[in-house]
């Protein structure tokens, strides 16, 4: 479903490409799945050795703004990040809380299909079933 690179989303809308904002995005080009802030800071300090906290915060939350990252809250009650223009798939215990992720996608047919008949420009989806994992429903 990528169709437009992260930098050129942030510079759509208007903002500068700083080093430590570019920074941020090569994390996001570079990894899958979900990342906290934490982990992103990590990770952009590879890429650009003098970025802040304050500043990953900032563009978590400027890229959030924009669509293009979306924010998720998994079962250790913690903030993580995803690309707004991918799909995501998790199965949630609505007991323990356990949240896990799985590959299979059974939604881009459907995309597709609503798409092609409501005139929609799908950028990315997020699947959540919510149920009982297999400890907690015996």
């Amino acid at each position: 479903m990528r169709t437009q690179s992260l930098s050129e989303r942030l510079r759509e809308g208007g903002y500068k490409l700083t080093p430590p904002r570019l920074a941020v995005l090569q994390v996001f080009e570079t990894e899958a799945g979900h990342l906290s802030p934490t982990q992103v800071l990590e990770r952009a300090r590879g890429f650009y050795p003098a970025v802040s906290r304050a500043t990953v915060y900032r563009t978590l939350e400027l890229l959030t703004a924009l669509g293009v990252l979306r924010p998720l809250y998994l079962s250790d009650g913690g903030l993580y990040f995803t690309r707004a223009d991918e799909g995501h798939h998790h199965l949630v215990c609505c007991d323990c809380g356990v949240v896990i992720e799985f590959e299979e996608c059974v939604a881009e047919e459907l995309a597709q299909r609503l798409a092609e008949q409501l005139g929609f420009r799908i950028q990315g989806h997020l699947l959540e079933f919510y149920g009982l994992c297999e400890n907690c429903h015996d």
